[in-house]
């Protein structure tokens, strides 16, 4: 089964999610991406024990910055997933970009094109 997921999502793999920074989440807005979603392994299954968790720490962080700085918290989340739900990722994807297309352009990107 060939699933299909929006094409204008650039994945990057982690070893764990864990891996995952606050800066890396603030600087890939700061590049212009529109949104960011971190897919995970269930919580209670990370083979890392507790990368899953500090992930969406800092998801929650991410979320919280960038609601004060005025681009809006929901432009970033975290899916908890396991690695036989492809459906769901796909799932996950979908309603991401829909959001994402529905809350417009990233308001930094659309700053720095204004500028140029």
């Amino acid at each position: 089964m060939r699933l299909q997921y929006p094409s204008n999502i650039n994945i990057i793999k982690l070893p764990c999610t864990g891996k995952i920074d606050l800066i890396h989440l603030l600087r890939s807005f700061e590049k212009g991406a529109d949104g960011v979603y971190v897919v995970g392994c269930l919580e209670g299954a990370c083979q890392f024990t507790s990368g899953n968790i500090r992930a969406r720490k800092r998801v929650e962080q991410a979320q919280e910055i960038l609601e004060k700085i005025g681009i809006g918290g929901e432009r970033v989340r975290m899916f908890n997933l396991s690695s036989s739900e492809a459906p769901h990722f796909v799932q996950a994807a979908v309603e991401m970009t829909e959001n994402i297309r529905d809350m417009g352009p990233n308001p930094i990107k659309t700053a720095m094109q204004k500028a140029a």
